[in-house]
C-alpha cells in the first residue's frame, strides 16, 4: 500500500511518499518540500505523484484544528470537511488551506481515493481538565467550546517517539518538555506519554512569542486596538497573527527569523530576540514546575534544530534546575539528531528532527487496517 502524507503550512507543504507494507514501520520513499505564498497543489501533487506507477492507494493530511469532535484520525467525506471549514475561525492561516490540498487531490485522483485527516489538535484532546480550560463559566467556556485545543500535536508526538527510542529504560519515555519552534511555536510538558499542558490553546496564537504571532496577550488589548484603530475583532485578530511576534517587535516584517535577529545588532532586533527566548525560558519554568522536575528537554523545528543562539539563550540561568548545555555541542548542533546537554547535567537536552509525515502515514495505516478489519469482520 503506497500513501502520499500532506502537510501543509500558512506558505509551505511538505508531501511525502510511503510504502505501507507493514502498518508499525512505514518505509520512506521520497519527500518534496515547497515554500511559497502562491503554491498550487494540483500540479505539485501531480509531480510526487509521478514517481508510482498509479495514484496512492491513500492520502493522509495535517489538519491544525480539529475542536473536540476529531481527535482520532478521520475518514474525509462531505460532513468532515464541512466540520473542518468550521473550524477555520479558530485556525485561519492554516484549516482552509489543507482543504485546498484535499480539494486538489480529489480533482486529481477522484473520490474513490481515501483521504485522512490527522488533526493536530488530537494528541492534546486529553489534556487535565487544569490544563484544558479557562477560568469561564461553563456557559462562556466549555459549552461553547471555548477551552485549551493544543496544536502542533504531531510534532510533539513524534519528538516523544524518538526521545522513547533513544531512552528506552525511562518508563515511556519520563518526564519530558518538547519545543517546536518554527514559524509557529509551542512547548509541552508530557508525563510518560500523556500530555499535561501545552502552550497553544483556543487557537495557535496563544503561548510563546513566534515569527508573526504575538503569543500570550490580555484579552482586553483587542478591543482596546478595536477603539484606537478603528478596526473590527476580526482585523485586528488577523494583526495579531500576521503583523506581530519577532515580525512586529524587531520591525523587519514577515522576514524576520531568530538567525537573522541574532547577527542583527540593532537594539530592536537583540530585544525581539530576548523577548523570544524569554518567553520560552517562562514557560520551560512553568513546566518544570508541572512535571516536578523532567528528564529531557527536546528542540525540533526549524528554529529549534538549527539556531544555536536560541537553544543557549532559551536554557540561560536553568542551570540550578538541571539544565546545562555544553557550548561546543550547542554550536555545532544543525539539524539531525544530537545532544547538546553538559555530560554531567541531570537533565538531558537534545535536537531531535521532527517527522510529522511519519505519524501521518501510521496513523493513516492504522484507520486504513481498523477499517478493513471492521469489513471483513
Amino acid at each position: 500500500m503506497s500513501i502520499l502524507t500532506v502537510n501543509s503550512g500558512s506558505t509551505s507543504v511538505k508531501l511525502a511518499l510511503y510504502d505501507l507494507s507493514s502498518v508499525d514501520a512505514p518505509l520512506h520513499v521520497a519527500t518534496q518540500r515547497h515554500s511559497g505564498h502562491d503554491l498550487e497543489p494540483t500540479a505539485l501533487l501531480r509531480a510526487i505523484g509521478a514517481q508510482l506507477q498509479g495514484p496512492p492507494q491513500a492520502l493522509a493530511h495535517r489538519i491544525v484544528h480539529g475542536g473536540t469532535r476529531f481527535v482520532q484520525p478521520t475518514r474525509l467525506d462531505a460532513d468532515v470537511i464541512a466540520a473542518i471549514e468550521e473550524l477555520s475561525p479558530l485556525a485561519p492561516l492554516h484549516n482552509p488551506v489543507a482543504l485546498r490540498w484535499v480539494a486538489a487531490a480529489r480533482e486529481l485522483w477522484g473520490a474513490q481515493i481515501p483521504q485522512v485527516a490527522v488533526f493536530d489538535t488530537a494528541y492534546f484532546a486529553n489534556l487535565p481538565r487544569v490544563a484544558a480550560e479557562y477560568a469561564l463559566s461553563p456557559r462562556l467556556g466549555v459549552e461553547r467550546g471555548v477551552r485549551r485545543y493544543g496544536f502542533h500535536g504531531l510534532a510533539h508526538e513524534a519528538m516523544w517517539h524518538s526521545w522513547c527510542a533513544l531512552y528506552p529504560d525511562l518508563p515511556r519515555g519520563g518526564r519530558l518538555i518538547t519545543l517546536q519552534l518554527g514559524g509557529g511555536c509551542s512547548i509541552a510538558a508530557i508525563d510518560r506519554g500523556r500530555p499535561a499542558d501545552t502552550s497553544m490553546g483556543f487557537s495557535p496564537l496563544e503561548g510563546l512569542v513566534m515569527a508573526t504571532r504575538s503569543g500570550d496577550l490580555d484579552a482586553a488589548v483587542v478591543p482596546y486596538l478595536q477603539r484606537q484603530l478603528a478596526l473590527t475583532g476580526d482585523e485586528v485578530v488577523k494583526l495579531l497573527n500576521t503583523e506581530s511576534g519577532l515580525a512586529g517587535v524587531s520591525g523587519a516584517g514577515a522576514e524576520a527569523n531568530p538567525a537573522a535577529l541574532l547577527a542583527d545588532p540593532s537594539a530592536q532586533a537583540q530585544f525581539a530576540v530576548e523577548l523570544y527566548c524569554y518567553r520560552i525560558r517562562k514557560y520551560l519554568g512553568a513546566y518544570l514546575a508541572v512535571l516536578g522536575g523532567c528528564d529531557g528537554i527536546v528542540f525540533g523545528g526549524g528554529v529549534g534544530e538549527h539556531v544555536a543562539g536560541v537553544r543557549s539563550r532559551a536554557l540561560a540561568g536553568l542551570a540550578w534546575a538541571g539544565a546545562l548545555l555544553d557550548p561546543a555541542l550547542n554550536d555545532a548542533a544543525a539539524g539531525g539528531d544530537a545532544r547538546v546537554s553538559a555530560a554531567a547535567a541531570p537533565i538531558k537536552v537534545h535536537v531531535i528532527s521532527v517527522d510529522e509525515e511519519s505519524v501521518l502515514a501510521r496513523a493513516a495505516a492504522s484507520l486504513a487496517h481498523n477499517q478493513a478489519v471492521s469489513a471483513a469482520g
